[in-house]
């Protein structure tokens, strides 16, 4: 492998900055209940009387173009009305596009060519749901995502097309572009350090506004970790660095910000891969607007599902012996993004100070986010 491939691995891997020094102290568990902020003066209703009725809901969208749609509902909707439409705004309610119980699985052919299709769910009883495949599908950045689409735990819902995540945007196509442009990005917040985006600068749709939230900074140093155990110790660090480093605490203010202003969206925020800065950064959002731990964790990991591809492409250039270290460069793990967790509890005692103390969001605009991202 190349020097440069080394280093693209390395960056991918979370950059060099990965080896900053070890944060002092020992780390608490944080249990799933303290890193989720409850929302101050709210007591959820029962399932049967929330305003979106759905528990669970995904759009996919398959090979051939179809789309296999997923809903399980609470108790009391008996039947359930799919609507299409090329954006969320008008949606063709005069005709569904298929029906289903109150808990289904239902296939829809390919409805036709549009930037992205979006699908209403509309319960007999209770308020609809408006969805998308989480995927933009695009050739040149597969790990471009939304952020949203996710239930909170008070029966609440992550809207949709207004947050983004990535990794590198310096290889978009021209098509990539204009589809970007299309759907309203209007915000690209870069997480990367100077070197990379000096190396790789982002390509952005016109009129897009772009800002600079270096989560590490550019007093790096260290080497390519050699065995397993070795890198495994490196992501953890890096972690927690996200959590505690100025930098960082600049950064993902900086995104927070962003992200409760209506006047920025579409946003999207990335780093190199897409996975590690860029994974914290939905952690922290996704758990500011009460989504559950579980859930948090599926967007997380869901990186190595979306980089499988490249993945596999980076590790087939390398010998043998060195494929288990840098393979835990490239992944995301379930240990790496608890290590954040933990940093969270041992530095700020729950999640809610981290957002207050280390971002500078108290419980006032944490409502205004919400009030800001959250249906139903």
């Amino acid at each position: 492998m190349s020097d440069l491939s080394r280093r693209r691995v390395l960056a991918t891997g979370i950059t060099a900055a990965l080896t900053l020094g070890a944060l002092a102290g020992g780390t608490a568990a944080a249990s799933a209940h303290s890193a989720q902020p409850a929302k101050p003066g709210h007591t959820a209703k029962p399932a049967a009387h929330r305003a979106i009725p759905f528990t669970a809901a995904t759009v996919t969208q398959q090979a051939n173009g179809s789309f296999s749609i997923s809903w399980t509902s609470a108790p009391g909707v008996g039947r359930v009305s799919v609507y299409a439409g090329r954006d969320q705004q008008h949606i063709a309610r005069g005709h569904a596009v298929a029906t289903g119980r109150g808990t289904a699985t239902v296939t829809v052919p390919p409805p036709g060519k549009a930037d992205r299709w979006w699908f209403e769910l509309v319960p007999d009883h209770g308020q609809p749901l408006t969805l998308a495949d989480r995927s933009l599908h695009l050739t040149s950045a597969p790990n471009f995502r939304d952020a949203g689409g996710y239930r909170t735990t008070d029966g609440q819902w992550v809207r949709m097309g207004v947050l983004y995540r990535s990794g590198d945007l310096s290889t978009l196509t021209d098509a990539d572009l204009a589809t970007l442009r299309r759907l309203g990005i209007r915000t690209d917040i870069d997480l990367r350090t100077s070197t990379e985006r000096g190396s790789a600068p982002d390509r952005l749709p016109a009129g897009t506004r772009y800002v600079v939230a270096d989560v590490l900074g550019d007093a790096l140093s260290g080497s390519l970790p050699t065995t397993e155990d070795a890198a495994v110790q490196m992501m953890t660090e890096a972690e927690r660095t996200m959590v505690s480093g100025g930098n960082a605490r600049k950064a993902y203010t900086t995104l927070v910000d962003a992200a409760a202003d209506p006047r920025a969206a579409a946003v999207v925020y990335h780093c190199t891969a897409g996975k590690d800065r860029t994974g914290w950064a939905s952690a922290t959002l996704l758990t500011a607007l009460g989504v559950p731990r579980a859930t948090v964790m599926q967007d997380y990991l869901a990186s190595n599902t979306y980089r499988a591809a490249e993945n596999a492409a980076a590790l087939a250039q390398l010998p043998e012996a060195m494929r288990p270290a840098y393979k835990a460069l490239l992944d995301v793990r379930p240990e790496y993004l608890n290590a954040g967790f933990d940093e969270v509890s041992r530095k700020y005692g729950s999640f809610g100070r981290y957002l207050d103390e280390a971002l500078g969001f108290d419980s006032r605009d944490v409502r205004d986010l919400r009030r800001q991202l959250l249906v139903g």
